[in-house]
């Protein structure tokens, strides 16, 4: 495909799926507004990686009013010495120069207190408390989609674009959260506490794209310095995966030792810290010598102790769930009861189940086929069955 092909294409599509006012889409932009591309302010939230520079640039190209505005969220010394994070200090480069590229002002935000404060700490205390965190949801939620948006707002933006995966489409009764048509890099997981008015605000230019090669070669066509930069895999302040090591320097003697004890009552060795396992985990557990391959099932964190057992304990059909976030059109409560798929792991595909709603806010989610390792601390996100919307989520509380 040529780079006008995708121009063209990308432009056409910024609203692709869309319901509602079709019949007028002559009318609006790309982006959805009733006036020019120039007379239409869009902050970026750019990171410094290709998927939001190409936002950044294509907009630019279209004629936007675009500011770029990039997050510095954690020591800029350390962040130098760091490759492949988002918003490191090279990042933080990365974006500038795509910004003097394109001829858009650009703007680094000092977030490093709130990310600390919001993110970082309770990432902390939930891995000590035997919880398996995921800090990329609530950096979204706290952070990007609270923060940035606000400051967003201050500078009199018509909407705030970001570089994720996902789509934003128009039903019946407003926006609505879709999975990204490439389901390979879908961020529906890391999305699901957008709010109903946060998804007025927002946009997702990338979500439509069939794969990350159309990406690459849109910041090839632009020439842009970040067209092959690698993707960024790790949790951007946990150095290749290390969950462990970053909690000993963020809380220092929190690894107590403790016993690995099987299920049955016997103990079967000691370990240096609970922070050192996950529920699920198999390898690495120190317990050689068995007849037969035993899981982490449990973290009994008050008594400093690992359970593990055989693999058939890890299924679970049942998973509480609280602060949800509901992106459905009916009201959730527990006067009714939702057949949807769910996801428990960003890594697994959605299965079917039947969400019993407690409040406004919790709810009980039953698995109707048993998964495996579901931990307290992860996402439990809610799908159509069959579909792509995306109805909001909760976070897993407790196993059972």
């Amino acid at each position: 495909m040529s780079a006008t092909a995708i121009f063209l294409y990308f432009a056409r599509h910024f609203f692709h799926g869309d319901t509602m006012a079709l019949d007028a889409a002559e009318n609006l932009n790309s982006l959805g507004f009733p006036k020019l591309p120039s007379e239409t302010r869009v902050v970026v939230a750019m990171s410094g990686g290709v998927d939001s520079s190409v936002v950044a640039a294509e907009l630019a190209r279209e004629g936007y009013d675009v500011v770029g505005v990039t997050l510095q969220l954690y020591d800029h010394g350390a962040a130098l010495a760091k490759k492949g994070a988002c918003c490191a200090g090279a990042d933080i480069r990365d974006a500038r120069r795509v910004a003097e590229a394109m001829g858009f002002p650009h703007y680094v935000l000092d977030y490093e207190s709130i990310f600390r404060e919001t993110v970082i700490d309770e990432f902390a205390e939930s891995y000590l408390a035997g919880a398996t965190p995921v800090p990329c949801i609530r950096c979204n939620e706290r952070v990007k989609f609270k923060d940035l948006l606000e400051t967003a707002h201050d500078l009199d933006a018509d909407c705030m674009a970001t570089g994720h995966y996902i789509q934003r489409k128009l039903g019946e009764s407003g926006p609505e959260l879709h999975m990204a048509a490439d389901l390979a890099r879908d961020q529906s997981y890391f999305l699901f506490t957008t709010t109903p008015e946060q998804l007025e605000f927002l946009r997702f230019p990338l979500g439509h794209l069939a794969s990350k090669k159309e990406t690459r070669r849109l910041a090839s066509a632009h020439d842009l310095s970040v067209a092959d930069k690698p993707d960024s895999q790790d949790i951007c302040f946990v150095p290749n995966g290390d969950y462990a090591s970053v909690i000993e320097k963020l809380r220092p003697g929190a690894a107590e030792p403790g016993a690995i004890v099987h299920v049955d009552g016997r103990e079967m060795g000691a370990h240096a810290g609970v922070i050192h396992y996950t529920i699920g985990q198999r390898r690495g557990l120190g317990i050689g010598g068995l007849d037969e391959p035993l899981y982490v099932v449990r973290l009994d964190v008050d008594n400093k102790r690992v359970i593990v057992g055989p693999k058939e304990l890890l299924a679970t059909r049942t998973v509480p769930v609280r602060e949800i976030n509901w992106l459905g059109d009916a009201p959730f409560d527990s006067a009714s009861e939702w057949n949807l798929s769910v996801r428990v792991r960003s890594t697994r595909p959605p299965a079917q189940a039947v969400i019993h709603p407690v409040s406004a806010t919790e709810a009980t989610v039953e698995l109707l086929a048993p998964e495996e390792g579901v931990s307290p601390g992860q996402a439990c996100v809610f799908y159509e069955t069959g579909g792509s919307r995306v109805y909001g989520g909760g976070w897993i509380w407790r196993g059972s």
